[in-house]
This record gives structure tokens, C-alpha cells and sequence, in this order.
């Protein structure tokens, strides 16, 4: 079967009745059209299932989901894009109890099935379907309503954020991310693509321009804290006039190479294990969504209401947010530690 992603921008025709260069290097037909007849019936071609491909902007869900429809496909042997359209539910139970036989956790499983919702979805918006098998098909429960995600406790996150040395430039800036990711809840690949420019007032008060997952961009308000750990840190940096570079980039290159360098997801990773080692607050698990982790629960514990705690994360849905209300379930309030002998 051809892969989705084969459908990409219309291939330029040879010849030259076919196009010309504009002022921008971009090839266009003699007759003023934009497109070649090649290039629109090539369009038109274009199967609604790698229309709803195409549509994924977010690069980790398009390969995760490419991963998912291709495990499917290869499960009940597809060999054409058409057979999309005569998949049953029954295809997709099978394709359930196997993916538990594989023994793959549940909430793989449901994101699996989520990947072939969302396609058949919209293949019915097209018109290319009548129904959508995957609808009545059971997702496997995860058996508790508290994420997986560990969080640190308030003590943990002032120690964790004390191990930045205060007198070089790259303890400055990690002192920042961290307070970024404890403050602001930030995912580590929002802090990784910020830039200088979105580091800004707005209403009197200090905001970052993020991009969350979609390509949605929001404005969020900076913590006190988080604008002075910045501040610091920009002023030591010598590059907060540099409104287009990376606002967190390494220390340890050339100037030159330091401009246009972001940080890498990667070392967001190892800074936030490197330092719970060193504050001794590490632990399995211990990662840049832990600390995310750490800010929803923190938020919650101290009165911010649900319902902006999703908008603040980002959350499509409040289902996710309540994973990190604990608010109910204090673990120092466990009658275990009411039982005397």
C-alpha cells in the first residue's frame, strides 16, 4: 500500500510550456495560472486520506499517528488506500485484542484508537465514508484516575531550583528554565522554541508568547519569580536585544554559532536530571513533564480553578487536568498515619 505521507506538494512538470520562474524562484504557468494542469489535477487526485495527514501540523502526533494507521494496515493486510472504506468495527476489535496480546499499556491503546477515530472522522466529513467503525469501540480503562506522572513536592521544588550556581552564565540560564518549567508548566518543547521577542509586557505585565501543540499560540503571564530568573539571565547573556534569537541557547559555542541555536528537547532532559541528582529529590520518572507535573498540582493545592488550570496547560480536555487535582487524595492526609498501637 502507498504511504500517506507520499502525498506531499505537487512535483514541478517538465517542459517548458509548463511554468516559468517569478521573481521568487517559484515555477509558474505561462498562462497565469498558479498552478500547471499537472499540478491541479494532481491536487484534485489527492485522496481524503492524506488530506487528513497533511492536516496534522504537530510533527510528534503526525509520526505517532503515521506509526498507528501503518500498524493497522499492516494488521488486516490492506492493500490499497481504498479499503479504508470498507473497514468494519469488527476490523478494529481484532486489532484491539491484539495490540493487548502485545502487551502495550493501555493508554497506548487508546491512543492508537484515537489515530484511527480522528482518520475515519474525516474521511466521513468528506464524504468518503458513511460511518465511523472505531465508534463503539471499547477503549481499554486505565484502572485509576491519578496520572502516571510523579510530581515534587513545594520543599522538593525550592531545593531543586537552589542548585544553579548564581555566578556563571549557564547556571543563570537554568536557573530560568527550571523556574520556567516549575513556575509556568511549560512542555520542554514550548521553552526549547521560544524566542527573545516573546519575552514581553503586555497590560503592564510580563508575558510569554508560546506555541502549543497544533501550532496554537497563546499568551501567558510571567511569575514574578520566572521574570527576574530571565531578566537575570538575558542581562548575563548579553542578547536581549536580540528580539529573533533563541531566548534559552547553549553557553558553550562560538557567538557566531550561539544566534540562531536553540537549545535542544534533549538538554532540557538531562538539566532537570542533573540537578534533582544533585538535590537529591531524584526519582524514576524524574523528567521535564514531572515538573510540569509539579506546577498543575502546585496550582491546584494552592486554589487556581480547574477550569484555567486546563487553559493554562493547554489541555484539550479537563479530564487530563484533573489527573494532577490531588487535592482529594493528599497522601499526608491518609488515615495510615492515624493508626497508633
Amino acid at each position: 500500500m502507498a504511504p500517506l505521507e507520499q502525498w506531499n506538494t505537487p512535483s514541478q512538470p517538465a517542459g517548458a510550456e509548463a511554468a516559468k520562474s517569478d521573481k521568487q524562484g517559484v515555477d509558474r504557468p505561462t498562462d497565469g495560472r498558479m498552478l500547471t494542469n499537472e499540478q491541479f489535477h494532481r491536487l484534485a487526485d489527492v485522496p481524503p486520506e492524506a488530506e487528513w495527514f497533511a492536516n496534522i501540523e504537530n510533527h510528534h502526533t503526525r509520526r505517532n499517528y503515521q506509526n498507528d494507521v501503518r500498524d493497522f494496515v499492516q494488521f488486516i493486510g490492506m492493500e490499497g488506500q481504498e479499503e479504508f472504506r470498507v473497514v468494519a468495527r469488527a476490523h478494529l476489535i481484532a486489532w484491539r485484542q491484539d495490540l493487548k496480546n502485545r502487551g502495550l499499556a493501555p493508554a497506548t491503546i487508546r491512543r492508537k484508537l484515537s489515530a484511527l477515530t480522528s482518520l475515519f472522522d474525516y474521511l466521513c466529513e468528506q464524504n468518503a465514508i458513511t460511518h465511523n467503525p472505531v465508534k463503539g469501540v471499547q477503549r481499554p480503562k486505565e484502572g485509576t484516575n491519578e496520572g502516571k506522572t510523579p510530581a515534587l513536592s513545594d520543599d522538593q521544588a525550592r531545593l531543586l531550583l537552589r542548585q544553579p550556581a548564581t555566578d556563571t552564565l549557564q547556571g543563570k540560564r537554568d536557573r530560568a528554565i527550571l523556574a520556567a518549567l516549575l513556575y509556568m508548566g511549560l512542555r520542554r518543547e514550548e521553552l526549547c522554541k521560544l524566542k527573545v521577542r516573546d519575552f514581553h509586557t503586555r497590560e503592564g505585565l510580563m508575558h510569554l508568547k508560546l506555541e502549543r501543540k497544533g501550532g496554537k499560540i497563546r499568551y501567558e503571564a510571567v511569575n514574578p519569580t520566572t521574570v527576574t530568573f530571565i531578566t537575570e539571565y538575558l542581562r548575563a547573556a548579553g542578547h536581549e536585544e536580540e528580539l529573533n534569537a533563541p531566548l534559552f541557547r547553549p553557553v558553550k559555542m562560538k557567538t557566531s554559532q550561539q544566534a540562531d541555536t536553540p537549545l535542544h528537547t534533549n538538554t532540557i532532559m538531562h538539566l532537570v536530571k542533573k540537578y534533582a541528582k544533585e538535590a537529591g529529590v531524584f526519582f524514576p520518572g524524574c523528567s521535564p513533564h514531572a515538573m510540569r507535573a509539579t506546577a498543575a498540582t502546585n496550582a491546584l493545592n494552592h486554589g487556581a480553578d480547574i477550569a484555567k488550570v486546563q487553559d493554562w496547560l493547554g489541555h484539550a480536555n479537563i479530564a487530563t487536568t484533573r489527573l494532577y487535582d490531588k487535592r482529594g487524595r493528599r497522601p499526608e492526609e491518609s488515615p495510615t498515619f492515624k493508626v497508633e498501637y
